[in-house]
């Protein structure tokens, strides 16, 4: 699937760009022409304006007379101009009847008045031609037509066809390659959540079969069951209730995970005082079960740190940290939180001496349904979901959460919160 997904973004980029760079190639090409044509057009024009410089018209007994004997290649009494390049020149008076000429032998009238033409000769030759209209004290006195032969410049423009043929498809090839990295590089994202969303699916049923097995034996042996022990009965239906207990948390869980995504919404932002959040919790928390066999201590400034975010979710955060670093501490052990200001941010500390991680887990530790200890989790209950929704209550936030362990040694967790702006 990701394959042809792949594919069909190269193609239509490919196709796309190809499109764009075969315009662009003929938008080129043509003004290279329009180029070519007009540096003949103004070499042409110079060699017929000195020509046309040289006619001479005087006036005798009331009659123009024009000399043509003083005009290069048309007279004979001045030298052809060096390297004229000229094919033919012909003159024409001002009723374009034709009056003298040199090489090919031109039409009797003239039928046009003036401007460049391209032609093209019996023997295919293409020639850039001009028909120039000469004045004499702002009177007409005739036509002088001369031409050019094309050749310098169709070599030019077959050399430039050929450069295009060569560098067009080249661009083109690199141009699906880029194509092909991009597709990949673009599909990376959604093969990413492709494959998350796969072994989210994947372990949340896993999770959910199980209790939902052990809900359905239980009924199922209560049904059958025909003892009337009423003890008997109510610790069936108390696995029962303990059990769907723990399937609704897991939900909660798993919906609480599909709702924080991204930032948090404005309103539900409120201004915090982090030392005081965090002395309820330490105050509420040293009489649960799991605090009572280890030493849990604070260490929080005098000043206040004060953040911006939702109270709840980060009392939920701090708490479930807390219960991580407890629940894994051995008695005796102790668990120490603290506080301070780093730069712009406010961090707090869950440091603890218990079992540790280790460091083969740490890169994973925050993925959904991960769990270092699969047989110790399952025995409290847990479903390795606690540090994936802090540490997306904490981005949520637009801060960082990060875990240093060592393996039999202990754990620090950190989480660092942006401060409100002075």
């Amino acid at each position: 699937m990701f394959n042809r997904s792949r594919r069909n973004l190269a193609s239509w980029f490919t196709l796309t760009m190809g499109s764009i760079l075969i315009m662009f190639a003929a938008i080129v090409y043509y003004w290279e022409v329009i180029d070519k044509l007009e540096e003949l057009d103004r070499l042409l024009y110079k060699k017929t304006s000195v020509m046309a410089a040289n006619v001479k018209s005087e006036l005798h007994n009331s009659q123009r007379q024009l000399d043509l004997e003083h005009v290069p290649l048309l007279g004979s009494m001045v030298q052809p101009l060096p390297d004229s390049q000229l094919v033919y020149a012909s003159w024409y008076d001002e009723q374009k009847q034709l009056v003298q000429f040199f090489g090919t032998i031109p039409s009797d009238r003239l039928s046009i008045s003036g401007g460049f033409d391209t032609i093209k000769t019996d023997s295919d030759v293409w020639l850039r031609q001009v028909t120039l209209p000469v004045y004499q004290n702002g009177s007409l006195i005739g036509y002088l037509q001369a031409a050019m032969p094309m050749t310098a410049t169709e070599s030019a423009l077959a050399e430039f066809r050929i450069v295009l043929a060569i560098s067009a498809p080249i661009t083109l090839g690199v141009v699906a390659l880029t194509g092909w990295w991009l597709g990949g590089l673009a599909m990376q994202p959604i093969r990413y959540n492709y494959d998350h969303l796969q072994r989210f699916t994947a372990d949340a049923s896993h999770e959910l079969r199980s209790p939902l097995t052990a809900i359905i034996s239980n009924a199922q042996y209560g049904f059958l069951s025909k003892t009337t022990d009423l003890e008997v009965q109510r610790q069936r239906f108390h696995k029962i209730f303990d059990i769907a207990k723990s399937m609704s948390t897991l939900v909660s869980n798993l919906l609480f995970l599909a709702r924080y995504q991204g930032k948090l919404p404005t309103e539900s932002l409120q201004v915090i005082d982090f030392n005081n959040l965090l002395v309820q919790i330490i105050d509420d928390y040293a009489t649960q079960p799991d605090a009572q066999h280890l030493s849990l201590v604070s260490k929080l400034p005098n000043n206040s740190i004060t953040v911006l975010g939702d109270a709840d979710l980060l009392r939920q955060v701090v708490i479930n940290l807390l219960n991580n670093s407890c629940k894994y501490t051995p008695a005796g052990g102790h668990v120490q939180l603290q506080l301070f200001t780093q730069s712009r941010w406010a961090v707090i500390q869950i440091i603890d001496n218990g079992i540790g991680i280790p460091e083969a887990d740490l890169p994973y530790i925050f993925e959904r349904f991960y769990r270092v200890d699969k047989k110790r989790s399952r025995q409290t209950g847990g479903f390795g979901l606690g540090l994936a929704i802090a540490q997306q209550i904490i981005q949520a936030h637009g801060g960082k959460i990060s875990i240093k362990s060592v393996f039999q040694k202990g754990t620090t967790l950190e989480i660092a919160l942006p401060l409100i702006p002075i």
